[in-house]
């Protein structure tokens, strides 16, 4: 009997992937173990390996198709004594293989106009819907709304209708609603595709452009960010944290290090810093979860690593447990596999609190967006040379960076937020205490 081979779900969030690459072709012979594809999540190329054996019989989704849903059948496996040729794809639709890259959409193309006594023109009385975009061009040509005939949903008048009528009708002056005469209602709201389709005509009309369609993981990042905001209500505490003591531990630190390859980075350094005042200060180191708030006992820190077309947020666990040097090798290596795309998933899911480090790109401050469901974030910006009231009183030069955590408020309040950097910074400014 022929068994299907289907989409697997390679994370407990996958919902969709796209089938990069078949490493198997129709009647190859295949074992349990063998790598068959390759299989591009929302944060990594996977490879998926078959558990059964048997022959290839058909291949039912192309290499390249993007959207497969979790589930769906991409190859059919003949069965023992079964021949190959003779296996038939499911009845089930398989999806289309990815389009090729769109080139920029044409501008709207005016409809051609029609003998003026075919359209009927609204009513004096009659509401004109028109796209918001209709309504400007009208304005500023002179158009009237009233005798123009809609081609868009519903008769909705756009762009394209209003270019059409020029040189029609002037507009004319609205007159004096009857005392009695009933507020008209407003206009539905333009929906975010009316509004990008709007976008795109007036782009298309003025601005040389090509259309990228989106990744899986752009699309993710867009929708977790999204679902972030709208749903964590952010609090931001900043603070202004001295360096010079870290970044000379650090220069004693990789003199030691150097014969066995490793460099501690600052960002390494701050990585344990956050990690141990999340311990100091554990209601900080939460999940909001509804009815419920999760208290975690060890600090898994994500860490921000930009790759191509998005952004990945790989974990050093137990960054409170970790020395700088195992730090540094492990943020080297989930650096390197992220942007290789060849993590697994329990590397960058999960992790208890995130830190972003925009500094080496010379950011001196900003503020992160919370990566859910995690409760805090601390967005680090760069170290420079500022003027500085020294312990003594004095007034002196140093170096000075500036970190913005970010929390859900709905799980941390200010005052807790507000410890959490304090214990950060006294990390930061007296390193010895890290590996004490």
């Amino acid at each position: 009997m022929p068994i299907e081979i289907k989409m697997p779900a390679l994370s407990p969030t996958m919902e969709e992937g796209k089938l990069a690459k078949w490493l198997v072709k129709e009647g190859d012979t295949v074992s349990s173990g063998d790598i068959m594809a390759e299989i591009e999540t929302d944060k990594a190329t996977m490879e998926f390996e078959a558990v059964d054996e048997g022959v290839i019989g058909k291949i039912t989704v192309a290499e390249g198709t993007e959207g497969v849903k979790v589930g769906t059948v991409i190859a059919i496996l003949a069965g023992e004594g079964e021949d190959a040729s003779s296996v038939e794809a499911p009845k089930a639709d398989a999806p289309k293989a990815a389009a090729p890259k769109e080139e920029a959409p044409k501008a709207e193309a005016a409809p051609t106009p029609t003998p003026a006594a075919a359209p009927k023109a609204a009513a004096s009385g009659d509401r004109v819907v028109a796209s918001p975009l209709a309504k400007r061009i009208a304005d500023a040509k002179g158009v009237d709304l009233s005798g123009v005939t809609g081609s868009g949903p519903n008769g909705r008048i756009v762009k394209a209708d209003v270019e059409a009528a020029q040189g029609g009708a002037a507009k004319k002056a609205a007159p004096a609603p009857a005392a009695s005469a009933p507020v008209a209602a407003p206009a539905a709201a333009t929906s975010s595709v009316e509004m990008a389709d709007e976008t795109r005509a007036l782009l298309d009309a003025r601005v040389p452009h090509t259309v990228e369609k989106l990744s899986g993981m752009r699309k993710t990042i867009a929708r977790r960010l999204t679902q972030s905001m709208q749903e964590a209500p952010h609090i931001y505490l900043t603070v202004d944290v001295q360096l010079d003591k870290l970044m000379a531990l650090r220069s004693q630190i990789n003199a030691t290090l150097e014969k066995q390859g490793v460099k501690v980075s600052v960002n390494d350094m701050l990585v344990k810093a956050l990690g141990m005042a999340l311990i100091a200060v554990p209601e900080c180191n939460v999940t909001f979860a509804g009815n419920e708030i999760i208290k975690y006992e060890r600090a898994d820190v994500s860490v921000a690593v930009s790759i191509p077309n998005g952004l990945i947020t790989p974990i050093v666990t137990g960054a409170n447990e970790k020395s700088f040097s195992a730090i540094a090798k492990a943020t080297k290596d989930l650096g390197t596999r992220a942007k290789e795309g060849k993590l697994k998933p329990e590397e960058y899911q999960g992790g208890t609190a995130s830190i972003s480090n925009m500094g080496m790109m010379g950011i001196k401050q900003f503020t992160a967006v919370i990566n859910p469901p995690q409760s805090t974030i601390l967005a680090i910006g760069a170290g420079d040379k500022r003027p500085w009231v020294m312990p003594d009183g004095s007034l002196g030069v140093a170096t000075i960076m500036t970190a913005t955590g970010s929390f859900d408020h709905r799980a941390v309040d200010g005052a807790d937020g507000a410890r959490l950097m304090a214990a950060f910074r006294e990390f930061v400014e007296n390193p010895l205490a890290m590996i004490a």
